[in-house]
């Protein structure tokens, strides 16, 4: 009797371990998400999330030299060298732990950018962490900028006005399925 008991217990204890082990993890992980994503949004005030028409005046300030900035593009590398706003910075946003090197005035204005929010948001509530006290963000990203009919640039082409902007723009290949090609962080194969 007593060693059914005991395998009673150690089946019991078993059969509840691997029932944690395989638990569906996917709704508390979401909701965390959530949560780190409303502290993130929040981080900034909304009288420093610039409208495109705010950022493109401060962007001429600055480029005029009547006012200073750091102008930061969040988007990963290939996104950048596609194109990017001129003569702006970049650090991609999971690089933002090297902006302390670069940036080492707290009260500096810095403005942080990226497709569209989600990535600055991050970056921005890092850096106000970090301690900088003048960080700002370009509410609609470069799909703002792009949308308003500004320009843009790369090192192959030079200064150039996006006339189309799509969120995917993926031709698909008829056999494969497959897309034709991407902007892609590391290459597909």
């Amino acid at each position: 009797m007593r060693k059914l008991l005991v395998f009673t217990l150690v089946l019991t204890f078993v059969l509840g371990s691997v029932g944690f082990v395989f638990a569906d993890d996917s709704k508390m992980l979401q909701d965390n998400e959530k949560m780190v994503w409303e502290k993130a949004t929040k981080a900034v005030p909304a009288d420093r999330q610039l409208t495109t028409e705010q950022f493109k005046k401060l962007y001429d300030d600055v480029m005029a030299g009547k006012e200073k900035a750091y102008l930061i593009d969040t988007r990963t590398h290939p996104e950048f060298y596609a194109f990017h706003i001129p003569y702006t910075d970049h650090i991609h946003a999971g690089h933002m732990y090297t902006i302390p090197k670069k940036v080492k005035d707290k009260n500096a204005k810095i403005v942080v950018w990226c497709r569209t929010h989600k990535r600055q948001a991050y970056v921005s509530e890092k850096l106000i962490e970090y301690g900088y006290t003048n960080v700002w963000t370009l509410k609609d990203g470069i799909v703002g900028w792009i949308k308003a009919g500004n320009p843009v640039c790369n090192q192959f082409t030079g200064l150039f006005k996006v006339t189309e902007y799509h969120k995917e723009f993926t031709e698909m290949d008829k056999e494969t399925g497959k897309p034709k090609w991407q902007i892609r962080e590391f290459h597909p194969h």
